[in-house]
């Protein structure tokens, strides 16, 4: 549920300023959790307790919705995860590339002999998945998400740290109050990152394109329901503390000039050692976010493939592995998964940030996956009658969000010039 993202809280409360920020975030935090709450009991079929369960969103919008939403929901999902895979590829080589810079910086104290080039960075993570793609039933690696856990814990709390003991230094909090107050930028300029900020706080607590296959790998007592729920709220609460401390430390810190991620930054230079291990944990705890949005588009692909041709998927070949068991190489599997990474790796160097901001405008934001599902299946999966007071309350939340998904999907679009002009193919760097 949480990630990387969190380092960019700082800067969308820069946007919003000291009040409209932390207000944004509690919203929307309140949403993502009453959403999720309501998409977890999608996962078995018209009655819970003897329904038939759904492994997938897919799934769930197909029983209670029908074919031609599934299809939509299916479209916008692996869209969603498609993107989140390249993200991972762009933001574990930014933080490698960080290391390498800030070691540079400390051993020649010149800044402009130092220049690292992100492809190699980008080469290197994509052979670390098309290994880690090959291994069986990854997504049910138990120890995954302690490991994620740690990595989490060790970057925040570092940035936290930072940023306390900034403020200590400094003796000042900075920052303003306006909900536009960031920087020389226009007024038009300005609103846009407003926009922008709402949509990008909005999507961190939107996880629901991951929700049910999660809770498909919880065991059946007690039931998956209860304890998917008993996840999220605490999951909910842990995140938007989190996501509170980090994002306001950034801001008290920066103010106006507050970084996307500070971290990768280079606004804090010292110590640089405590960096390099806050930016190593996110490179970890990448390597894992990157297969966890990868192996539901695996299953998908593989399932739709084996129903077609299933000695195709079920083809083995048994390769001893000395001093272990012997690997059952699937040859199938091996050539899609092989190609699938090297696909996202190439679209990370070609467009690291353009592609990801098209699907995001293409897929109108968090608002399908986050709200208009999870609502209407409940809407339908609870028989809730039309223009009932709960089915009124329900629709205002949907289309409230529909406008605020707008909003942010339209703040894209103005800095999609300058990333074209600023990005050249190949090109990234420090």
């Amino acid at each position: 549920m949480v990630g990387t993202g969190v380092l960019s809280r700082a800067w969308d409360i820069a946007q919003l300023g000291w009040i409209a920020g932390p207000a944004v975030m509690l919203l929307f935090s309140f949403v993502g959790y009453y959403t999720a709450l309501l998409l977890s009991d999608c996962y078995s079929t018209i009655i819970p307790q003897a329904g038939e369960r759904n492994s997938t969103y897919m799934d769930c919008v197909d029983s209670i919705l029908g074919g031609a939403k599934a299809k939509a929901c299916g479209i916008l999902q692996y869209m969603t995860l498609f993107r989140g895979a390249i993200g991972c590829i762009v933001q574990a080589s930014l933080s490698m590339m960080a290391i390498k810079y800030m070691n540079c910086l400390h051993e020649s104290d010149q800044e402009n002999s130092c220049y690292v080039l992100g492809n190699p960075y980008m080469i290197t993570f994509g052979i670390t998945e098309i290994l880690l793609s090959q291994i069986p039933d990854f997504d049910q690696i138990w120890w995954l998400s302690i490991v994620a856990a740690v990595m989490f814990g060790i970057y925040s709390l570092i940035g936290i740290g930072l940023g306390i003991a900034q403020v200590a230094a400094s003796g000042s909090l900075k920052g303003s109050l306006k909900v536009i107050g960031v920087g020389d930028a226009t007024e038009t300029q300005k609103i846009w990152s407003c926009f922008q900020a709402l949509g990008n706080i909005a999507s961190a607590y939107s996880f629901s394109e991951i929700l049910i296959e999660t809770q498909d790998t919880i065991g059946s007592a007690p039931s998956e329901v209860k304890t998917m729920k008993k996840a999220i709220s605490l999951s909910t609460v842990v995140m938007t503390s989190i996501y509170m401390l980090c994002g306001c430390m950034g801001y008290a810190v920066f103010g106006d000039d507050t970084p996307q991620n500070f971290l990768i930054s280079l606004r804090f230079d010292k110590p640089f050692w405590l960096l390099d291990i806050a930016n190593a944990a996110i490179v970890i705890s990448l390597v894992g976010a990157y297969q966890i949005n990868s192996q539901p588009i695996f299953a998908f692909v593989e399932k739709k493939v084996g129903q077609r041709w299933p000695e195709l998927i079920a083809k083995e070949v048994k390769i001893p592995v000395p001093g272990l068991r012997q690997y059952n190489m699937k040859p199938f599997r091996l050539v899609w998964r092989t190609v699938f990474v090297i696909l996202t790796t190439v679209i990370s160097m070609l467009f690291p940030f353009v592609f990801n901001e098209i699907l995001d405008i293409i897929s109108l934001g968090f608002w399908p996956l986050m709200v208009y599902f999870p609502v209407e299946m409940y809407i339908r999966q609870k028989q809730i009658p039309r223009w009932s007071t709960k089915w009124v309350s329900l629709q205002m939340l949907s289309m409230a969000c529909l406008v605020m998904s707008i909003m942010a999907t339209v703040g894209l679009i103005p800095g999609l010039k300058d990333d074209f002009k600023d990005n050249s193919p190949f090109g990234m760097s420090y």
